[in-house]
């Protein structure tokens, strides 16, 4: 929760999504939680009295023994979140709860709910209204049970992945994590000795076997979306967190890497152009938030030299637009076990702000901000880049920032494929200063192919700025020559020295 948010909480005070809490007990705040659970989520503030004053608060092992003592209490399990703030130089506890799938819930073995500003135990008769209302819903796909050998197809690594998080972080509490049928019980991810469709998904090897909805396609585009060259596809399969994997490590791929020089130091840091925080982020809200139900949905990633675009099935919930996305809200979980699994991994760190974590990384970085649009079919997510950087993907790029916006430097590598070196690059410049044809130019380069020299190196040069031809509007003319353009010059004059991108 950003501190202006909950500043504004304090404000307006209690309400149906608010609690403020004086003291902060698993005991007290457990129920809170339960309430919201049953009902539409929301917040519980500890260390604020009831007025909104700020009194401060204490809690023996910290946050996350908190979140795992709210958690043990909680049946049947929920995906929740806890961070502390410090406001007027005293310690608050935010506990964020999404709007439940699975109500009754109950904590301790009673069900609270949520009146006005008030949480109250449930009535039997508001008790049999929440399971009837329950029964009378269609069972979520991700808790139906699949048709995946649970001996047979399990990736054992991925539930000792998973298990070993669990342990480390204290989010959940596993019976026996050397048994793997038990630690898929504990995780909801199997019954009666089955897969659930969630466990299917997360840990067999091959869960496309039996969904191919959630193979994940993806595609760099030369150029635009009409363009039928590709530089790089991918079908992309397995265990959920490997295909996460997977596809983060191709959007790297198939983007420019920034290097940058901080001031007081002589070696050069490299990143993908897109901030990592930022790409996994959008990722990791497309594979929790996905519709995996939809047949002939699914979830694709298209790389562009001006933008990246990450989309998955499933419009937005009910309640959260482009708009909302940008400010932060209250969880709405299209499959919480998918999303409870993702936590334990450590690949799902707050709920409801994913959001707000690319727009800040983008910020910082000083690109674009990124956008969402939504519609019957899906969601995508678009990061922009700046229109200096729409280069030819897979290149480097040297870059440095001021205040305003983002200014790049081009480097070799930028204006000639990666298989030629930069030697080579550099002997073309110096044979056409002033001038040369072309047999001069194959020569330097120690090419013989004169067609594919011309399309690998020499029209790469001449679209970077750094030759001309002496007869433009006769590109084959006998007579043509290559001229350095005063970038060229300048290039070839100081080689070791950033240039001004031309571009």
């Amino acid at each position: 929760m950003k501190p202006d948010k909950l500043m504004e909480f304090l404000r307006l005070g209690e309400n149906q999504a608010v609690e403020f809490k004086t003291t902060c007990k698993p005991q007290i705040v457990g129920q809170q939680v339960c309430a919201f659970l049953n009902g539409q989520g929301g917040y519980v503030v500890c260390g604020v009295g009831e007025h909104g004053e700020i009194v401060g608060t204490s809690m023996l092992g910290g946050a996350t023994a908190f979140e795992a003592a709210l958690a043990q209490g909680l049946e049947p399990k929920a995906f929740i979140s806890v961070e502390t703030h410090k406001i007027e130089g005293k310690e608050v506890l935010v506990v964020e709860v999404p709007a439940g799938k699975d109500v009754p819930y109950a904590f301790e073995n009673q069900v609270f709910v949520r009146e006005g500003d008030r949480t109250t135990k449930a009535s039997i008769a508001q008790i049999k209204d929440m399971v009837m209302h329950r029964q009378a819903e269609p069972e979520r796909w991700e808790r139906r049970l699949s048709t995946a050998n649970i001996e047979r197809d399990v990736a054992n690594e991925e539930v000792a992945a998973v298990a070993a998080a669990a342990g480390e972080n204290h989010r959940a509490q596993l019976r026996n994590i050397d048994d793997m049928q038990a630690v898929l019980q504990d995780l909801s991810a199997a019954r009666y000795g089955r897969l659930t469709n969630a466990g299917d998904v997360f840990f067999t090897t091959a869960p496309d076997v039996r969904h191919p909805q959630v193979r994940v396609r993806a595609v760099c585009f030369a150029s635009g979306k009409t363009d039928d060259t590709y530089h790089d596809t991918k079908t992309l399969s397995g265990p959920l967190m490997r295909v996460l994997e997977k596809a983060y490590t191709f959007i790297v791929r198939n983007t420019a890497t920034v290097s940058r020089f901080s001031k007081g130091r002589l070696d050069r840091q490299d990143e993908p152009f897109y901030p990592a925080d930022a790409i996994r982020e959008g990722l990791v809200n497309a594979f929790a938030h996905r519709d995996y139900a939809d047949y002939k949905g699914g979830l694709t990633i298209q790389v562009y030299p001006e933008r990246l675009e990450i989309w998955n099935s499933g419009s937005l919930p009910e309640g959260i637009t482009p708009e909302t996305l940008a400010k932060g809200h209250i969880s709405v979980l299209r499959n919480p076990d998918v999303a409870h699994m993702l936590y334990l991994r450590g690949a799902m760190e707050k709920i409801g702000r994913g959001s707000l974590l690319i727009l800040k990384k983008c910020r910082d970085r000083k690109l674009p901000a990124p956008t969402w649009t939504s519609n019957e079919l899906g969601v995508t997510l678009t990061f922009w880049a700046s229109d200096a950087a729409t280069q030819p993907l897979g290149t480097d790029l040297e870059q440095t920032w001021d205040k305003k916006c983002p200014k790049y430097v081009p480097s070799l590598s930028q204006v000639c494929p990666k298989s030629v070196p930069s030697e080579v690059v550099k002997a073309i410049l110096r044979t056409a200063a002033p001038n040369a044809d072309m047999q001069s130019l194959m020569h330097a380069a120690g090419h013989t192919n004169r067609s594919r020299f011309r399309k690998t190196i020499l029209t790469p040069l001449v679209e970077a700025g750094l030759l001309e031809m002496t007869i433009p509007d006769k590109p084959r003319s006998s007579k043509q020559r290559y001229a350095l353009t005063e970038k060229g010059k300048e290039t070839l004059r100081s080689p070791s020295r950033k240039t001004k991108n031309a571009t």
